[in-house]
């Protein structure tokens, strides 16, 4: 059954929870006005682009604060359960889940602590992250470094959640197995029971046949092939780091079309009833 009120929902992804508005509540925005070289009225519209469930990671590094189409590029809040055994964290294979834990809690939260990533030393993708000195931070006492074995152990511990009772026609989903590991060739990549690559799960935005706006902002400009376990909980604001697609059908039917598999109607219900299950 899916949990209920006075249930714990951990590494379940916020989709309701808009950082953007809570951060313009602050009394004084000058970090950030001081930090892109705006306006107040600028920060403040940044955020405002944001929405429910959002929030942009990168901004702080690169400055860049919308997409080409005018768009936010602020990304859903990814989940942080069913981690263990996965390779990389994050939309964009940003390091390993010690790693962005490292990263949040010295460069967005701010902490007091140790942060080492070279990568950011480079000024023509990260702009303001190489300015700041981002990519080598040490404070004496380190606040931070003592909490990330405990804080990593826990985040593995975090089993995917089960659909809810009734949620999906298993006879459709046995049905789509078949599928998933056959035809439609997505165990090629999902690989069960991870349902990512057991490795190097990166691929290149053509691979997969999207934009590359927001690999590009990330060091190996690359998507990480994203673990499958616990879709049901991601459909509120879409699939995908910024949610273009607005259900299952149309991932599919993405899919479908990029690597011209041929299914038909009803093998792609069935596919869909599949992935419903996990």
């Amino acid at each position: 059954m899916a949990p209920g009120i006075g249930h714990r929902l951990d590494g379940w992804p916020n989709r309701d929870l808009n950082v953007g508005a809570v951060i313009s509540l602050a009394p004084d925005l000058s970090f950030f006005t001081n930090l892109f070289g705006i306006s107040e009225a600028e920060v403040r519209n940044i955020f405002a682009s944001w929405g429910p469930g959002k929030f942009d990671a990168e901004l702080a590094f690169d400055g860049k604060a919308f997409r080409p189409d005018g768009k936010s590029a602020a990304t859903l809040i990814p989940p942080a359960f069913g981690m263990a055994g996965i390779n990389l964290h994050t939309w964009t294979g940003w390091g390993s889940v010690p790693h962005w834990n490292a990263l949040v809690a010295n460069l967005e939260m701010h902490g007091r602590g140790t942060f080492y990533d070279p990568r950011l030393n480079d000024a023509d993708k990260f702009p303001i992250a190489a300015r700041e000195g981002f990519g080598d931070v040490r404070n004496e006492p380190d606040l931070v470094t003592s909490k990330l074995p405990a804080l990593h152990i826990y985040q593995l511990s975090l089993e995917a959640p089960r659909p809810p009772e009734g949620s999906f026609d298993a006879e459709a989903a046995k049905r789509g197995r078949e599928l998933f590991t056959g035809p439609a060739q997505c165990a090629r990549c999902h690989v069960p029971p991870l349902y990512t690559e057991p490795g190097w799960n990166m691929h290149t935005p053509a691979e997969i046949g999207i934009d590359d706006f927001q690999a590009m902002r990330s060091p190996d400009e690359r998507y990480r092939t994203t673990p499958l376990r616990g879709l049901f909980v991601r459909q509120k604001g879409g699939f995908y780091h910024d949610g273009r697609f607005a259900t299952l059908e149309d991932v599919v039917d993405h899919y479908d079309g990029h690597f011209s598999l041929g299914l038909d109607a009803g093998q792609r219900a069935d596919l869909v009833e599949y992935l419903k299950s996990l």
